[in-house]
């Protein structure tokens, strides 16, 4: 029955971070992602930075240029490669975006002492561990 309730703790902590936190590969995280390599990134290299499919990568810089966040265009030193750059609205929202993630981390842990803090990493790093091996 504990394990039960911790795993549903566990299930609400990811889904926060997942929509709260930022993702792990929506909008949020990729225009960020470009706009700390400059605002100028290769769609291949980008693609090394999610877990995610090509095709699904291509879908979300899709939405991301059809509303004026991206715009897409060939390198012109090798015309296989498609540049995504930011656009000035892109480099705004990725601003938004950054700063409403370093004040997530600031306080998403604000309820706990340094020492917790430290005791729930330790845990968290034990229970990581045991799961990597239950996939062997």
């Amino acid at each position: 029955m504990l394990a039960k309730q911790i795993l549903n703790g566990l299930g609400y902590c990811g889904h926060y971070l997942h929509f709260h936190g930022g993702g792990a590969s929506g909008k949020a995280p990729i225009i960020c992602l470009i706009a700390k390599h400059g605002g100028k990134i290769s769609q291949q290299e980008l693609g090394l930075h999610f877990a995610l499919k090509p095709g699904s990568l291509s879908e979300i810089l899709s939405k991301c240029e059809a509303i004026g966040l991206i715009e897409r265009s060939r390198s012109t030193e090798d015309r296989r490669q498609l540049i995504i750059k930011l656009t000035e609205e892109g480099m705004r929202q990725a601003e938004l975006e950054q700063a409403a993630r370093i004040k997530f981390r600031s306080e998403a842990f604000s309820a706990l002492t340094l020492k917790e803090r430290e005791q729930l990493l330790t845990m968290l790093n034990k229970i990581r561990n045991t799961w990597e091996g239950l996939d062997d």
